[in-house]
């Protein structure tokens, strides 16, 4: 089982500096790490280039325009470009405790997506995993929210992930699918853009075509490091393609990942390759 790790950015070098380097530091190592990009300015591209030089994966960018938040065209990018069987869905802002991987590997069964937890920061100590004075928070670490998640408790985690269909808390920050399920109801999304929604729509179209989710507590831990929210919005067009999903038992979105199946029938470049023109990234 190959597993790929599709990891979602946006202008905060500092942030996945930490998210890639708790990925090297798996006792599991992925097949390997997309990053994904929304539009990033250079100094991403340029920490890339530094962290390629001795990454213990192959590592790709992929870089799209930035045109408003267009995290599903994203997300879909690195689910076509994946050479991997499973796929791990990971924000640019969570940064994976170390049996993270080898959790998802354990968990992932035929007929079912994982959903993950995570572990919420204050911005102080968002500043200190930054400057690097610790990796992961600890139980009894000031600054967090959601305490219970810092715990890794494998045979209280298998518990918990009996099967299901509830579609409440949704989150791809953290999630594991089969790539082949993904490429059945089409990825994401694109009709989907600015905050939101994306990831719930996905789920409900997942269990119309007959998958379960698994909720993996206890297990598969990362760290969400803090930055200002935008859930506040009033009116969010995307509630209203949820609901539509949900009332016409959809299956497949019209906007979705086949459209970019073409662009990677030959892998992108590994970063770490001598011939990948420096760190350049794959631009849509």
């Amino acid at each position: 089982m190959r597993i790929s790790v599709a990891v979602i950015t946006y202008n905060w070098p500092q942030a996945l500096g930490l998210v890639l380097r708790a990925l090297a530091r798996q006792i599991e190592l992925p097949h390997e790490v997309i990053v994904t990009d929304d539009g990033s300015r250079d100094d991403t591209r340029q920490l890339l280039e530094r962290v390629a030089r001795d990454y213990p994966v192959r590592l790709v960018h992929l870089w799209q325009p930035d045109d408003g938040a267009r995290m599903s065209r994203a997300r879909n990018r690195a689910i076509a470009a994946a050479q991997g069987d499973y796929v791990v869905l990971l924000d640019g802002d969570m940064v994976a405790e170390r049996h993270f991987i080898a959790d998802h590997h354990a968990f992932a069964r035929p007929g079912c997506f994982v959903q993950g937890s995570r572990v919420l920061t204050d911005e102080a100590l968002t500043r200190r995993m930054i400057c690097g004075e610790l990796d992961q928070p600890g139980f009894f670490e000031r600054g967090i929210e959601r305490r219970r998640h810092t715990l890794r408790l494998p045979p209280v985690a298998r518990l918990y992930a009996r099967p299901g269909h509830k579609q409440r808390g949704i989150k791809s920050c953290n999630m594991g699918f089969w790539r082949d399920d993904l490429l059945r109801v089409n990825g994401f999304n694109e009709a989907m853009t600015g905050w939101g929604r994306e990831d719930t729509e996905l789920a409900i179209r997942a269990f119309h075509a007959g998958l379960s989710r698994r909720d993996v507590r206890f297990s598969a831990l990362a760290t969400h490091l803090y930055h200002p929210t935008r859930k506040c919005i009033v009116d969010n067009p995307n509630d209203r393609v949820v609901e539509d999903t949900r009332a016409r038992n959809l299956v497949r979105c019209e906007m979705g990942v086949t459209a970019h199946l073409r662009e990677f029938i030959a892998p992108p470049a590994d970063l770490r390759s001598v011939g990948a023109s420096a760190g350049a990234p794959i631009h849509a």
